[in-house]
């Protein structure tokens, strides 16, 4: 099933922040660029390859070449390796101005690359950190993975303290760690928040319904992100980044994108994989069919014009 998602468009809030920097005079200029390319230089974190075996040639975005993203969200506690319990699969085409959005349940039984053996696909991240994540989601789908960004769930608390905390439009009434989240429009500090992202058993649509309250948290975060408050506080906000956001993505390829990517935001369509889940050996595994991968391999592939 597919489902368009609306973007707010973001003009004012970049007005409002170019008008505070002329404002601020060049000192203020100076101590935002300079905290902006510290957390960038803390969150890249380059991978062993430089193009994706599925792939002949690497992608430029200087050039415009579609390309993918998988997003993942670790849930790492303190003395745990932690495992990907968001896993999302991003295909940006600029020349048809769409992203792809395909969200995997964690509970996905696959293949683990490396390893040769069948488990949850939110497992690979544990054996094998970003590397075996990013292999096994190829080996699941057949496409290319040429960029990743991870994002520590544990810190997003402090990310959300940071920008002053954000606001959801929660559509189910329920309670999780001692915290009641009433239905409707909830505001969330980092604390509630990520307790909020984490419950999933009293959700009748399961791990679906958690990845929904997680993209919540991912839209507040940019929301209050771009709002005057945050912008005075942008130092903690871009500290807080540093230290739970690692990506392969270079500052300069962030300015590509920022360049030669405008408007891909403004058709994104999400699609949700058909499954089962069922028991095997006591242990709960989400079964795709050969048939939905061969489709949603398709459906990428062409996107990403390959």
């Amino acid at each position: 099933m597919k489902k368009k998602i609306k973007r707010r468009r973001w003009g004012k809030y970049a007005l409002i922040a170019l008008l505070l920097l002329a404002i601020g005079g060049g000192t203020y200029l100076y101590l935002f660029t300079k905290s902006l390319t510290n957390a960038v230089n803390t969150m890249h974190q380059p991978l062993d390859r430089n193009v994706s075996a599925k792939r002949t040639e690497a992608v430029t975005l200087e050039k415009r070449d579609p390309f993918s993203v998988l997003l993942l969200g670790v849930d790492k506690r303190e003395h745990d390796t932690g495992r990907s319990d968001t896993i999302i699969v991003l295909t940006v085409n600029p020349n048809k101005n769409s992203i792809e959005m395909l969200s995997i349940p964690r509970d996905t039984r696959t293949i683990i690359a490396g390893k040769g053996t069948e488990d949850k696909i939110n497992h690979a991240y544990a054996f094998g950190g970003v590397e075996m994540a990013i292999n096994t989601v190829e080996h699941f789908l057949d496409i290319p993975i040429d960029y990743y960004v991870q994002v520590n769930m544990e810190g997003f608390k402090d990310i959300i303290d940071a920008v002053g905390g954000i606001t959801v439009d929660n559509d189910l009434d329920f309670t999780a760690g001692g915290v009641h989240f009433a239905k409707g429009s909830v505001t969330l500090n980092g604390a509630d928040a990520l307790k909020y992202s984490r419950m999933r058993y009293d959700d009748p649509r399961g791990d679906f319904g958690r990845q929904l309250r997680q993209r919540q948290i991912l839209e507040g975060i940019m929301k209050e992100g771009a709002s005057v408050s945050s912008l005075t506080s942008f130092d903690e906000i871009f500290t807080s980044l540093g230290n739970n956001v690692k990506t392969n993505l270079t500052f300069d390829q962030m300015i590509d994108l920022q360049k030669n990517y405008k408007g891909v935001q403004n058709q994104i369509v999400q699609n949700q994989i058909k499954g089962t889940g069922t028991k095997i050996d006591g242990i709960y595994y989400y079964l795709v069919p050969e048939a939905e991968k061969l489709a949603l391999h398709n459906l990428l592939k062409e996107h990403l014009e390959l």
